[in-house]
């Protein structure tokens, strides 16, 4: 069975973009980016954006990522994939990253969470706009603890400008 991901969360003000790989099965459950509570994103965002994102409720998360510039997307569309683990994707079809790229005239960086985001994301974007590798937000991402996620995570405080393109950074592994 093939899973689909969400739509993008994105407007003309959208200065970053963070890109996941495929939503799991907690997210798809809820029909929600980052659905799984377990999942560290909602709360490493707080520390980003200096905001409470966790007790809002969904619609109003995504307004306040809004807000502050910031919006969603995966980088795969769809695949198979039995259970939530990346590792597991078989036969992904990607999301066509550059036309989104493309569509938001404030985009300054593209920040992949996860190593699989990044690894097929930087091959689509190549170096057309910066780009910040993230370690995953995930719950089976455990070989970083929340506090090493964190310190990581605020290199989306400062955004690369698209002056400065170049290769994928990674931040924090």
């Amino acid at each position: 069975m093939r899973k689909a991901g969400f739509p993008p969360v994105v407007d003309a003000n959208t200065r970053v973009l963070i890109l996941g790989s495929l939503p799991g099965e907690a997210s798809l459950a809820v029909q929600q980016y980052y659905g799984n509570p377990r999942n560290a994103f909602w709360r490493l965002m707080e520390g980003v954006l200096d905001t409470p994102l966790v007790p809002l409720a969904y619609e109003a998360r995504l307004a306040a990522l809004l807000i502050h510039g910031v919006g969603l997307w995966d980088v795969i569309a769809e695949a198979e994939r039995p259970g939530s683990l990346d590792a597991a994707i078989r036969d992904p079809a990607a999301n066509d990253l550059l036309q989104l790229i493309e569509k938001l005239p404030a985009l300054q960086a593209v920040a992949f969470n996860g190593g699989t985001a990044a690894k097929l994301g930087g091959k689509l974007i190549g170096d057309r706009i910066a780009t910040i590798a993230l370690p995953s937000s995930s719950p089976a991402h455990a070989a970083r603890t929340f506090a090493q996620k964190a310190e990581a995570w605020t290199a989306l405080k400062t955004p690369p400008l698209r002056e400065r393109e170049g290769p994928t950074r990674s931040v924090g592994g």
